[in-house]
């Protein structure tokens, strides 16, 4: 957590520091944290429940909302309510002397929720109705989450978290290197699938008319056809378990996913552009992401606020570069 907070201080000239006893807490491992500004006065707080508790917290990790930024509910002639957030994970508790050890995805869960956290703490709309991750178009609501991925993979970013517990040795240059390789293990047969779950959605929720010859079954093989390098068994029926379109909210918008990795990929090519070992160029592409992607929340569409930041239209060359499906692979 020190790493990752190190990592906003230099992005978004934020300082984030232990607010304990500050509010109630349900669990005695559950921390609250202050964000200050670089004046030191306090602009958001965030609640961090780390650990799983299988009897009563279920599965997975997940960022939310306590309250939002709102002038109309400022109180004690204070501008605005400060938002607060809670992070929410299921890490490996701490045994005995043994600390909590996180795995590498554990790594990249709390830097993704904690982009949704900053979104949502670090707004400047004070309409609460549109403020922080309220009203934010399905298809840019990941940006955040997944842009802060992107740092995990970084080397002086991971470097300076990865270490041995007991010996502060840091992470092997070979074992990082590993790391790298496995990214991008498999990617083209991983974005293709991502592409025909996309395309069967779109598919079936704007040209499919019930009634007529052509099964969903049938269009989920035609579609297949264009997505797949190994076409499905003839009787194959993974419609019917394909729940997000039915049952899980993702109808008609199942492309968000990858079009939100095209976004992600593309803010983080700002930095790579401006010089990932230019501390000064960092600071200024993390001020200027700040301010716009991180600032003005549901209050403008996403797409006006992507050009604000990054002078121009998403692009997906990053993404497949850094997927190592172009000449060329991501800088680290």
């Amino acid at each position: 957590m020190e790493g990752l907070f190190i990592l906003a201080k230099t992005l978004f000239d934020i300082h984030i520091q232990p607010a304990d006893g500050l509010a109630p807490v349900w669990d005695k491992d559950v921390r609250f944290y202050s964000v200050n500004n670089s004046s030191g006065s306090p602009i958001a707080y965030f609640y961090f429940d780390p650990y799983t508790r299988p009897s009563e917290k279920r599965g997975g990790a997940w960022m939310d909302e306590v309250v939002s930024r709102s002038c109309v509910l400022a109180q004690d002639g204070t501008p605005a309510r400060l938002p607060i957030a809670h992070m929410v994970c299921n890490q490996t508790p701490p045994v005995g002397e043994k600390p909590s050890l996180m795995t590498f995805r554990e790594v990249e869960t709390v830097f993704h929720e904690f982009g949704h956290a900053l979104q949502h703490m670090l707004t400047k709309q004070d309409e609460g109705l549109v403020a922080g991750i309220r009203e934010i178009e399905w298809d840019a609501v990941e940006l955040p989450s997944q842009f802060m991925e992107n740092w995990c993979y970084h080397r002086d970013t991971l470097m300076g978290i990865a270490k041995h517990y007991e010996t502060g040795e840091s992470l092997p240059e070979e074992v990082y290197l590993k790391l790298l390789a496995a990214r991008t293990f498999r990617a083209g047969s991983l974005s293709l699938r991502q592409l025909r779950f996309a395309s069967v959605d779109l598919e079936l929720h704007t040209k499919y008319v019930p009634g007529e010859p052509e099964l969903i079954f049938a269009v989920d093989q035609r579609v297949c056809k264009q997505t797949q390098v190994i076409p499905p068994l003839a009787d194959d029926k993974f419609l019917c378990s394909f729940s997000h379109i039915f049952a899980g909210g993702y109808a008609a918008g199942y492309y968000s996913y990858k079009w939100a990795e095209v976004l992600s990929a593309d803010a983080f090519s700002a930095f790579e552009d401006a010089g990932l070992n230019d501390n000064e160029a960092v600071k200024e592409t993390g001020r200027r992401f700040r301010e716009t992607v991180l600032a003005l929340g549901g209050g403008k569409a996403p797409l006006e606020v992507f050009v604000e930041f990054r002078g121009r239209e998403p692009s997906p060359e990053p993404l497949l570069r850094h997927n190592g499906l172009l000449a060329g692979l991501a800088t680290a």
